[in-house]
């Protein structure tokens, strides 16, 4: 058959096939006959370049046939392959494979060919002399046991004599059993696993399942124990490293100390090693909330540098540059952390090591230092730069700064990076980068800074009554005090169930899922009081009761006493207002892809907030309080004063009375998470951090996901990732507190009737405001709201402007909202047509 091997057969009975060329390598070893001399079936192969070719035993007809389909998918087998294990490329060598079976049969030969096929080299063994000499040589990945005769040899026994040798730890031993006949049940595979076999075949001569068989252990057993080979380096490399290395479990048992580890802290291995990282006695040098900031970095998956005093076993506290790196594992979860630490020495002023001290303290992630080649010198100088006013004035050195601090937010690690960037940096640079840190160093990162006040009065205003703390002093340099009396309301009429509701209200309520429901009408039919109905639905919609394990007379009284403080006094910040926000907040809470982010208590958080998120409103904005001095004022220090009312009163309200106590049968810990994001939802709506809170929510969600659609290219592969932006606890707040602020202020992109309306209601209030400012000689606020001068025109399209088209053009992006938007462009066309004619009125004058 055009092939020449050579044979010789050891005294074990193994058979060694060479090739013509002279090369020592047994490609193919075959069961020796006890008697000297008889070759019949042997198994002889031979490989030129890749190719298959040599002498085969012949198979019957079923068996070759299924070959054909296998012949494809195996042409690229029998070279090496390349496997990547996390950043490390590992290369395995054609998969070796150990036939042992006393006797040759269909079943052996089924195997030979499928390794054959699979492009696997192998070798046959009749004895357990045979076999073990044979593993001892070659070290097969895949050795096959024949377990069906136990009157040839012990195939259990075989296997613990090969599982003794120390280069079987990694082989994958599968034991062929018989295949139960007729009644017999088939047994259990204990003993086989006792003995070191890895798994059990049921006899099957056919080709393809021996080929399948195989296969599946590649890319299975073999692969893993391949990879658990390359774990040796990666050990043998933690053992060697200078730098001290702990790891720990998710549940903070330490789990591994390197050597240098001991040396650093003075500790054996074993004296670490199963213990929680608390029980160590920790260093009383580190700041009170270190590690609790730690711990949320590294709880939610990022990663932590930073300085860290460590304790050593003596007592002595140890100053280290520490990197804390969560592993994600099985499930996606936190599965380990790697904590890295180096000595850290002040006085130390090798360039690269000025680098490391700079990368770990101001916490980045930055992992090349390019300033660092052009030092002139290893000394850490002081530079001098020319401020914003053109004057030369020396900078104190930004890394004694650095050091100084222990952990910092994200802008101040900016701002130290920039410092150093500075001190290698020509002066031009130096200079203009004097200016970027003045900006940063502003308080306001986020408002974009209006033009002349001018320009545009009617922005400027908004700007100043929605966005400042009002903080105004009088010519007498005083506050002038009021005494605001907050009545709690606690009484409730009959409740009313949700079966029982009159006719005109269900009927007022039939399209309440919809976006163009009319809260005008229901608000007239419930004599203004639609909160407790629209709220019985809304929430028997979404299974608030179910999910609170509340009764509905409870949430009945809940919502009783909730509508009773707002103030019905109110034009605009009433009940209605609230149920208005309850609707949008529903309305958003149905679409898709807010769905596939918020689970079940986000839901739940998200309704109640839009709730509560004005009760007990005053009918004036936080800088008239500040100005007045009021009680709440000074109760909140003049900081989001009317959003920290409303989420305080809310509980306030709830938890008083048993019967009107949602929260009262929730475990502990559920109630701590739905609380926390009810009140970041409502805190949320305290319009001076809008700007921040639009520019996270575009940043942080929708730029990333449009990052991933625009690299998709009908890839499936990015659906995980799109799912991981989408449910991160950090980007559901985020979420939420847009879904919160659009409902908020979705009047504009209503109907253009309810637009109006809602347009007249606040322009009341503001006038009203702004009359009051006037009696009592506070400063007026927002002058360009004078009922007397004001245009409702300018004041819509100022305010559509400012705060109302990015964000909703950014919620749209997300949510899917178009109807949404062409709602908005209709009524911002509306009222600068009204501009256009200059009227100041809510309609244009009749014909």
């Amino acid at each position: 058959m055009g092939c020449a091997p050579s044979i010789h057969v050891s005294q074990s009975g193994v058979v060694y096939c060479r090739d013509s060329d002279g090369s020592n390598s047994p490609h193919q070893t075959t069961a020796a006959s006890q008697q000297s001399g008889a070759l019949a079936g042997f198994f002889i192969r031979t490989e030129r370049s890749g190719s298959m070719t040599g002498c085969r035993p012949l198979a019957n007809k079923e068996q070759r046939e299924p070959a054909h389909s296998i012949q494809e998918e195996s042409q690229a087998k029998g070279a090496v392959t390349e496997v990547q294990f996390g950043p490390m490329k590992i290369y395995q060598d054609p998969i070796q494979v150990l036939l042992v079976f006393a006797k040759e049969d269909s079943q052996s030969t089924g195997f030979w060919w499928a390794c054959d096929r699979a492009g696997y080299k192998c070798n046959v063994a009749q004895t357990p002399e045979a076999a073990l000499e044979c593993f001892l040589d070659k070290n097969h990945e895949i050795i096959i046991i024949d377990h069906r005769h136990s009157t040839y040899f012990d195939a259990e026994a075989l296997c613990r004599s090969i599982r003794a040798i120390k280069s079987a730890e990694n082989a994958v031993i599968v034991a062929v059993a018989k295949r139960p006949q007729g009644d017999h049940k088939e047994s259990s595979v204990m003993s086989l696993i006792a003995a070191g076999f890895t798994r059990c075949y049921i006899e099957n001569p056919s080709i393809v399942a021996c080929y399948n068989e195989l296969i599946q252990l590649e890319f299975g057993e073999v692969r893993a124990q391949f990879k658990l080979r390359a774990c040796s380096a990666i050990i043998t490399a933690l053992e060697q490293s200078q730098e001290s290395i702990e790891i720990t479990s998710e549940d903070n048992i330490i789990q591994y100390v390197n050597p240098a580890f001991e040396v650093m802290m003075g500790y054996k291995r074993e004296e670490l090693i199963g213990k929680e990282q608390m029980e160590v006695p920790k260093s009383d040098k580190n700041k009170a909330d270190l590690l609790d900031t730690i711990n949320s970095y590294v709880k939610k998956g990022k990663e932590w540098q930073g300085m860290y005093y460590g304790r050593k076993r003596n007592g002595d506290s140890v100053q280290q540059n520490v990197k804390i790196t969560p592993v994600i594992g099985q499930g996606g979860k936190i599965r380990h952390y790697v904590c890295i630490k180096r000595p850290f020495n002040e006085n130390k002023s090798d360039k690269s090591h000025l680098c490391d001290r700079v990368q770990a303290e101001s916490q980045t992630d930055i992992h090349t230092c390019k300033h660092k080649d052009r030092r002139k010198s290893s000394d850490v100088r002081s530079n001098t730069s020319r401020g914003s006013d053109g004057s030369s004035q020396p900078r104190r050195s930004s890394i004694a700064r650095i050091h100084s601090m222990t952990i910092e937010a994200p802008i101040t690690k900016v701002i130290n990076i920039i410092n150093v960037a500075q001190e290698s940096s020509s002066e031009p640079v130096a200079e203009a980068l004097d200016r970027v840190l003045e900006i940063l160093r502003t308080t306001e990162l986020y408002s974009p800074q209006l033009g002349n006040k001018e320009d545009d009065p009617h922005a400027s205003d908004l700007v100043d009554g929605l966005m400042s703390d009002g903080l105004r002093r009088l010519s007498g340099n005083e506050y002038i005090f009021t005494k605001n009396a907050h009545t709690i309301h606690t009484h409730f009429h009959i409740p009313v169930s949700l079966h029982d509701i009159p006719p005109r209200i269900t009927e007022t309520m039939e399209n309440e899922d919809c976006w163009d429901f009319d809260i005008f009408e229901l608000e007239a039919a419930t004599h203004k009081r639609p909160l407790v109905y629209l709220g019985l639905k809304t929430f028997s919609r979404f299974g608030v009761c179910e999910f609170l394990n509340c009764s509905e007379s409870v949430l009945r009284s809940w919502l009783q006493v909730i509508e009773a403080n707002y103030h019905s006094s109110n034009s605009y910040h009433n009940s209605t207002h609230s149920a208005d926000v309850l609707h949008a907040t529903a309305y958003f809470l149905c679409k898709e892809r807010v769905k596939q982010s918020l689970d079940r208590t986000d839901e739940v958080a998200a309704l109640i907030a839009a709730t509560v998120h004005d009760v007990d409103h005053p009918g004036r904005t936080n800088s008239f309080l500040c100005n007045a001095g009021s009680e709440l004022a000074l109760l909140y220090n003049d900081t989001a004063v009317l959003e920290s009312h409303h989420a305080a009163l809310a509980f306030q309200l709830t938890t008083r009375d048993d019967k009107c106590n949602i929260f009262k049968n929730m475990e502990r810990n559920e109630y701590r998470t739905l609380r926390q994001a009810i009140i970041d939802m409502v805190l949320a709506t305290e319009m001076t951090k809008h700007f921040e809170h639009v520019n996270k929510f575009v940043n942080s969600i929708n730029k990333p996901l449009a990052g991933l659609e625009d690299n998709s290219s009908g890839n499936g592969g990015n659906e995980d990732s799109c799912n991981t932006i989408l449910t991160s606890p950090e980007n559901r707040t985020l979420i939420k507190r847009m879904l919160i602020k659009c409902a908020d202020i979705s009047n504009p992109c209503r109907p253009l009737d309810l637009c109006i309306e809602w347009a007249a209601r606040i322009s009341e209030e503001y006038f009203a405001q702004t009359d009051e400012e006037k009696r009592q000689g506070l400063p007026v606020v927002m002058p360009v709201f004078d009922r007397n001068t004001c245009s409702i025109p300018k004041s819509q399209i100022s305010f559509i402007d400012y705060f109302v088209t990015d964000m909703f053009d950014a919620w749209d992006v997300f949510a899917d909202l178009p109807n949404l938007i062409q709602y908005l462009a209709m009524n911002f066309k509306y009222w600068k047509c009204l501009d256009e004619q200059k009227l100041h009125s809510l309609r244009p004058p009749e014909p």
